[in-house]
């Protein structure tokens, strides 16, 4: 729009009657206003083309019309477009060749002017560039936001996903133990129930306890869920200082070897070995076709190692979700330890876990 205006007026000025102008009167404003209409997309293009314009438009031209305007516009877009170094170039070379002319030809303004016009080049460069330092500094503090939001999603549906894990894994370590046991039990109980019925009742007891202690727990474990305010479960969870009650549970015949002290563990740890012995003794019952087990416990060397064995056939039962050791094997990574599990050479199957007892959860 000021391109347009500054061109109408020259224009005009120059095809006055009592006006006696020549060829650049009219060409060099027009060259000027089509560079201010392209310095948008173009604007060290625009620079060049109506700097040089203006610069060529008072010594050639035979009138004065208001041109001077147009190179401080350019000089301002260009320096906010981020090209100031370009706009510092222009400017000085524009200085330059006015101030060279001015020595050699007519003078057309005095020193005063020139210093004022020098000024205004200075001005129009100095206000791009802070107009464009805003805009990055605004453009920056909007990504950093974007950027603390986004961080802020990621950590939340990181720990949205740990949290599931953690969940999925007590529901497997407290379910699949307790009705793995039920399910033991009643195959025992069914199998002697004509033949031996006072072991068919003592089984159809284990399971009327394990079912009541299984729903206890589903119980506490989803009133957390709902973050309902609930009594604290009163029975004890498992813990190595409770380690008879926790191979009780098993139903197996488990022969337990144990050295070091057990009393002092830390809560976490404590807590990932009751829960690895438990799911490693469910496994002996599910899959060894064995009663037996050997579970070795032992606090040596800043670390519980924990030893589960059996010396059966091999896997006998198929059903279940595969996730035991996979979750055991979290269990124990999590703390900072290991978990090593696999068939042993002279049969049968053996996992085997380490839990520093300084591990970071």
């Amino acid at each position: 729009m000021i391109a347009v205006v500054v061109a109408a007026v020259a224009i005009t000025w120059a095809v006055r009657p009592d006006r006696q102008p020549n060829v650049l009167d009219v060409l060099l404003p027009l060259i000027a206003t089509a560079g201010m209409l392209l310095r948008e997309r173009y604007p060290v293009l625009a620079l060049v083309v109506v700097s040089a314009a203006v610069v060529a438009y008072y010594p050639f031209a035979r009138l004065d019309a208001p041109l001077i305007f147009l190179p401080f516009v350019v000089l301002y877009t260009a320096a906010d477009r981020g090209r100031l170094i370009a706009a510092i170039a222009t400017g000085a070379a524009s200085l330059l060749a006015m101030g060279l002319g001015e020595l050699q030809g007519t003078r057309h303004v005095d020193d005063s002017t020139f210093v004022m016009i020098a000024g205004w080049v200075v001005a129009a460069i100095a206000a791009g560039g802070v107009t464009h330092n805003r805009r990055a500094f605004l453009r920056e503090a909007e990504q950093r936001v974007r950027d603390a939001e986004h961080s802020k999603e990621e950590e939340a549906r990181r720990r949205a996903g740990e949290e599931r894990l953690r969940i999925a894994r007590e529901l497997h370590d407290l379910l699949g133990h307790n009705i793995s046991m039920i399910n033991v039990q009643a195959s025992a109980a069914l199998h002697g129930l004509k033949k031996r019925p006072e072991e068919a009742e003592s089984a159809l007891r284990t399971i009327k306890d394990t079912s009541k202690e299984t729903l206890r727990e589903l119980r506490t474990t989803l009133g957390v869920l709902r973050q309902v305010d609930e009594d604290a479960p009163t029975a004890p969870a498992g813990s190595l200082a409770r380690l008879d009650a926790l191979v009780e549970t098993s139903g197996l015949s488990v022969r337990t070897e144990v050295s070091g002290p057990l009393d002092a563990v830390p809560a976490e740890v404590d807590l990932a070995a009751a829960r690895i012995i438990r799911e490693a003794l469910t496994n002996v019952s599910r899959h060894s076709g064995s009663e037996e087990a050997t579970l070795t416990v032992s606090n040596t060397s800043g670390n519980i190692v924990i030893r589960v064995e059996d010396a059966g056939p091999g896997v006998t039962f198929t059903e279940g979700s595969g996730f035991g050791l996979q979750g055991m094997r979290e269990r124990a990574t999590a703390l900072g330890g290991s978990l090593d599990a696999g068939p042993r050479p002279e049969g049968g199957f053996r996992v085997t876990a380490r839990l520093p007892l300084n591990g970071a959860p």
